[in-house]
C-alpha cells in the first residue's frame, strides 16, 4: 500500500453553491433537507421517475431521472445562516431586556493574508449578527509580553464576552502560553486545557467546545443523522479539528475509531463507519472504496488543488473524493459550502453563550 501523508487543516473557506442539481436533461430545484437521514449499510436508491407538481396545475408530472445513486448533499451555508438568523434574534432580545451587547475579542499578529481574511470574515459575521467585534492588529515581531498585556485587558473587559487569539502565530512565541492565557470563561474557541479536559470526561461539560468540531456535531443533528449506536470514524487526530471530534462523537454515544498517520490498513477501517468525518488536509485522499454504502460523511479538508481553467489557477477540493462519494454515501458535505461556513456560526454561537452566561442570561 502506498504512504500517505496527513497533515492538520489550517484554514477554512466558503463559496456560493449552486442552488441546483441535475438529473439528465431536467433542473431539479434543492430545498433544505427536514427530515432524518437512515444511516445503514444499504445503497441510497433513487426512482426511475420524479413526479413534480406544475406551477399551474395540481396534476402531478412524471419525469425521467437517472437511476444512479445520489448523496444528498449537506448543506452547511444553509444551516450556517439559519443558525445566524437565531443568534440575531438572541442577541436582539439580550440587548432589549438587560441592554447588554455580546462582545468578540480577535487578537491577530503578523501580516499573513489567509489570517487577514479569516478576521476580517469574521468582523463582517459579527456585524450581521449584531455581535461587537474588537480587533487589534500587531506586527510580526511584537513581543509575546505584548500579546499577553493585550489578552489581560480583554480578559478584564466586562464588554468583551469572547477572546479568539488568530492562529497560527509568529514562530518566535510559545503558542500554548499565549492560548493558556485566555480566561476560561471567555475561551470561545474551546482551546484552553481546562475545556478539552472536560470534554474529555463523562459527567463534566467544557465551557466552550471548539467551533469546527462543534460545526460538524451540528450539522449532523440539522440534518436528522442519528449518532447513538453508530460506528463513526475519525480521520485526523489534530487538537483543533480530529480529537474533540472524536470526543464528541463519543459523547453522543457512537462507537468512534481514529485514523491517524500510523494506522495500518485505513481504508479497512474507515469503510467499516456509518459516520466518517475527516479533517487531514490532504487532497481527495478518501476514494470511494474507502466509504461504506449508506455512510454520511462530514469533509473537513479544504485544499487548493491546481486547475487551469479556474481564474485563480486552482480550485478547492476536500478530504473525500467528492464524485466517488456521491454515489456511494447517503449524504456529504461539499467543498467550499459545508463545513467553512459552519466553524464562524459556532464562533458566534459561543460568544452569545459566554455573554449569556456572564449576565445569568439564559
Amino acid at each position: 500500500m502506498a504512504s500517505m501523508i496527513f497533515v492538520d487543516p489550517s484554514s477554512s473557506a466558503t463559496a456560493r453553491l449552486l442552488p441546483f442539481t441535475r438529473f439528465s436533461n431536467v433542473v431539479v430545484s434543492l430545498r433544505r433537507f427536514v427530515g432524518p437521514l437512515h444511516v445503514g449499510s444499504h445503497t441510497p436508491t433513487f426512482p426511475r421517475t420524479l413526479s413534480l407538481h406544475s406551477l399551474r396545475s395540481s396534476r402531478p408530472v412524471t419525469v425521467a431521472m437517472a437511476a444512479e445513486p445520489s448523496a444528498k448533499v449537506i448543506d452547511g451555508k444553509s444551516v450556517a445562516k439559519q443558525i445566524r438568523e437565531e443568534i440575531s434574534a438572541e442577541v436582539s432580545k439580550m440587548k432589549d431586556t438587560i441592554g447588554v451587547v455580546p462582545g468578540l475579542a480577535v487578537i491577530l499578529v503578523g501580516d499573513r493574508k489567509d489570517s487577514a481574511t479569516y478576521v476580517r470574515n469574521k468582523k463582517k459575521a459579527c456585524e450581521s449578527v449584531g455581535v461587537n467585534s474588537f480587533e487589534v492588529h500587531l506586527p510580526e515581531d511584537t513581543s509575546e509580553e505584548v500579546v499577553l498585556q493585550y489578552i489581560s485587558q480583554y480578559n478584564d473587559d466586562p464588554s468583551v464576552h469572547g477572546i479568539l487569539v488568530q492562529l497560527p502565530l509568529p514562530s518566535h512565541m510559545n503558542e500554548q502560553k499565549i492560548l493558556n492565557a485566555v480566561t476560561i470563561e471567555k475561551d470561545v474557541d474551546g482551546f484552553h486545557p481546562l475545556n478539552i479536559g472536560r470534554l474529555a470526561m463523562r459527567g463534566r461539560d467544557p465551557l466552550f467546545v471548539p467551533c469546527t468540531p462543534k460545526g460538524c456535531i451540528e450539522l449532523l443533528h440539522r440534518y436528522g443523522v442519528a449518532i447513538k449506536g453508530k460506528r463513526a470514524v475519525v480521520i485526523g487526530r489534530s487538537n483543533i479539528v480530529g480529537m474533540p471530534a472524536a470526543l464528541l462523537l463519543q459523547r453522543e454515544d457512537a462507537t468512534v475509531s481514529i485514523v491517524h498517520s500510523r494506522t495500518k490498513n485505513p481504508e479497512e477501517i474507515t469503510k467499516q463507519a456509518e459516520i466518517i468525518i475527516s479533517a487531514v488536509g490532504q487532497p481527495n485522499m478518501v476514494k470511494g472504496s474507502w466509504i461504506k454504502p449508506g455512510a454520511v460523511i462530514i469533509d473537513v479538508g479544504i485544499n487548493p488543488v491546481e486547475d487551469a481553467s479556474c481564474p485563480r489557477g486552482y480550485r478547492l477540493v476536500g478530504d473525500v473524493c467528492y464524485e466517488e462519494a456521491c454515489k456511494i454515501a447517503a449524504a456529504v458535505t461539499p467543498v467550499p459550502g459545508g463545513v467553512g461556513p459552519m466553524t464562524i456560526a459556532m464562533l458566534l454561537s459561543n460568544t452569545l453563550l459566554s455573554a449569556k452566561r456572564a449576565c445569568n442570561f439564559m
